[in-house]
């Protein structure tokens, strides 16, 4: 994926999870998801993406040589920033920029 898409995707999310830390706390962005089984069922989803996104980001690292740990931790805390910020340090590959 180009870099100037992920950095497009990166910056009004940031801004994004900026505010609602802001507004509500890291507890108040997960919180809604434990109170009805609509929020349940999202929480799930995404528990069950991300866990298939790191299983991408470890094989893809390991072939390449660099160590996936990093951007694990940073998934596990902070959600889609890991997958962005390893997607974005990734070396580019065919003339990708």
């Amino acid at each position: 994926m180009p870099r100037a898409v992920l950095i497009a995707i990166l910056i009004p999310f940031s801004a994004l999870t900026a505010a609602a830390v802001w507004h509500h706390g890291y507890w108040g962005i997960v919180a809604p998801h434990l109170q009805s089984l609509a929020g349940g069922q999202v929480l799930a989803d995404l528990v069950i993406a991300l866990t298939l996104v790191m299983t991408w980001m470890w094989r893809d690292a390991r072939t390449m040589g660099r160590n996936p740990w990093p951007w694990i931790v940073v998934t596990l805390g902070f959600g889609s920033f890991g997958p962005l910020f390893y997607l974005l340090t990734r070396p580019s590959q065919g003339g990708e920029r």
